[in-house]
């Protein structure tokens, strides 16, 4: 049987998607003790190392799955450079910069940057109301920015940093990552299974991360790390490297990627609610209006066309 033709029922399929979206925002949230715990880039390494561990038996290839081409070699390369090495640094280093709510707003405009990259590199047209989705997705994090004072304030309190705005810049760098990861990962379910693209993007991730994680445990003090940071840790690692990726590849698999974009809604509201709930984070009036206008970008930017 050929493992990468094996697709869920629709119905599965959205409730992948949406619970993948879900534990993404809700691990950008919770990385906040993390970064104020290890050094950024031995996280993300000891993040790779743990999920590398857990699923060695994914990277064999099923029987009735072909050999890779080298284009397929090079699209899983650039979706775990991309999607699961940058992303993470960006994300990583961001949300140490500025708040889990900020970065919620910000990752919310994931839809229209996939609309961009697919009119870029796909030549898909955009429309009018696609036009005005990605307006009101700039338009959210522009509110941000002008209010540096007021959406940082909580992040500035927790990690000492008086650059809400850089970890915003990086967030949204984080955001492009995440579209290529979108675009990406939607050409690589035709070519293999889901539980072997985690496996291999996550040992690249590994691989890349290696000479930082190296040279930042050298020098840490791994003793002064409690153990309910070590289980954060561990849920981090798993969450990010092997559930999510499953989840949102299998969903892949049965829903177009256009049609995918409306489930990245569950990352920027989980990552506000873990935020607000959580980390005890504040809702300022800045940050509302700017949600709402990059969740109304979302609803924009993922409706349904209808279609005779």
């Amino acid at each position: 049987m050929n493992t990468a033709s094996h697709a869920p029922g629709r119905l599965v399929a959205y409730g992948c998607l949406a619970l993948s979206m879900s534990l993404v925002g809700s691990y950008v949230a919770l990385s906040k003790p993390l970064v104020a715990a290890f050094p950024v880039l031995l996280l993300a390494w000891l993040r790779f190392g743990i999920a590398a561990l857990a699923m060695p038996h994914w990277l064999r290839r099923p029987a009735g799955e072909p050999p890779m081409t080298r284009r397929t070699r090079g699209l899983v390369f650039l979706e775990s450079f991309l999607g699961n090495f940058l992303f993470s640094i960006c994300m990583l280093f961001g949300v140490s910069l500025t708040s889990a709510v900020s970065a919620g707003v910000i990752m919310a405009s994931i839809p229209a940057v996939v609309a961009i990259g697919s009119r870029v590199f796909l030549r898909e047209s955009i429309t009018p109301r696609v036009g005005l989705a990605i307006a009101c997705a700039a338009l959210g994090i522009g509110l941000l920015a002008l209010a540096p004072a007021q959406a940082g304030a909580h992040a500035g309190a927790a990690s000492g940093s008086s650059m809400p705005w850089l970890g915003n810049l990086l967030v949204f760098c984080a955001v492009l990552c995440e579209a290529a990861y979108a675009v990406i990962g939607k050409s690589l379910t035709g070519r293999l299974g889901p539980k072997r693209i985690s496996s291999l993007i996550n040992l690249w991730g590994f691989v890349l991360s290696t000479p930082f994680g190296i040279w930042f445990a050298l020098r840490f003090d791994f003793g002064s790390v409690s153990i309910g940071m070590w289980s954060l840790l561990l849920v981090y690692a798993l969450a990010a490297s092997i559930w999510t990726v499953w989840l949102w590849m299998t969903g892949l698999k049965s829903v177009p990627a256009s049609q995918a974009g409306v489930f990245t809604v569950m990352l920027p509201v989980s990552a506000a609610v873990v935020g607000v709930l959580v980390l005890g984070e504040g809702l300022t009036a800045a940050q509302v209006v700017a949600f709402a206008l990059a969740l109304l970008g979302v609803v924009l930017a993922t409706w349904p066309s209808r279609r005779s």
